[in-house]
């Protein structure tokens, strides 16, 4: 059994490497970072089966791809902390010549970066791509992706949503991230996308709902009862409702804090918030 007060500590420290990495170089993209922290935190180091070292190929183990690249503050954090690359290389984020991009690349060959995101809308061809290579080297594992509900608003997903229930392509789980905001407003203001879960319905997936986004055991739940439904003809897609900003109040509920960084009262209101378990870089 997971210890989930274990995870609830990492996930409090991710929360302390995204402020201080976007403050540091006043750049980056702290909500939706913050409101899939412990998603990640789940993600790598309870749901997914991970080899010890880090390919490109990702052959016999499960492979993740981040297609609303502009989160990257955690899924550096996470990476760093899960060991792929050392923690204190979360102090050149965003710098000159450093691998950790404000969006992620692979030109610097950052260990667990498979691809380039941050133009949004393509992340869920590639995860796609890669589900059926899986499928054709007969490797049983699992292809996970995430989005933004925003993201949603690209065409080219669904063009891709529609390929991979024509293709029976059921060894994806892929997660949209609702936190009903993105960097002009909320979704509904921005852009109404009606009902997410129909339209996945429609278009031949399989739909999991996760209410409680920031919540480990929930996650832990719903992402178990994800991978149940794989290998059964239709592509998954997880619903994750989460709250942009989480863990720090004042970044909470709002589309104001989609790409600002804090000022110093600002990261040290946060960091209070959360206060260090493991111990900053």
């Amino acid at each position: 059994m997971p210890n989930t007060q274990q995870l609830k500590d990492l996930t409090t420290q991710v929360r302390r490497d995204i402020l201080r990495m976007v403050h540091k170089v006043n750049s980056g993209h702290p909500g939706g970072s913050l409101g899939c922290a412990e998603f990640f935190v789940a993600l790598y180091n309870e749901i997914m089966e991970r080899n010890n070292g880090f390919d490109m190929d990702g052959i016999g183990e499960d492979v993740f791809f981040l297609s609303n690249g502009h989160i990257s503050p955690v899924y550096y954090s996470v990476l760093a902390r899960s060991g792929y690359f050392p923690i204190d290389e979360l102090n050149t984020f965003r710098l000159i010549n450093s691998r950790l991009q404000g969006h992620p690349t692979t030109h610097e060959n950052l260990p667990g970066v498979r691809i380039a995101s941050g133009s949004l809308g393509q992340g869920m061809s590639v995860a796609l791509g890669a589900a059926q290579t899986k499928k054709l080297n007969n490797d049983s594992h699992l292809i996970y992706s995430l989005h933004g509900d925003g993201e949603l608003q690209e065409g080219q997903n669904w063009e891709a949503i529609m390929y991979a229930a024509g293709n029976n392509v059921d060894n994806i789980i892929a997660t949209i991230d609702l936190n009903g905001q993105q960097i002009d407003g909320s979704t509904d203001d921005v852009l109404p996308m009606g009902n997410i879960k129909a339209k996945f319905e429609a278009f031949g997936w399989t739909v999991v709902e996760i209410n409680e986004g920031n919540d480990i055991d929930a996650i832990l739940k719903g992402m178990v009862e994800a991978k149940s439904k794989t290998g059964k003809g239709k592509p998954v897609c997880v619903l994750l409702k989460t709250v942009m900003g989480n863990g720090v109040d004042f970044m909470m509920y709002t589309h104001a804090w989609h790409g600002k960084a804090p000022n110093d009262e600002q990261l040290a209101i946060g960091l209070k918030q959360n206060p260090e378990t493991l111990g900053d870089y």
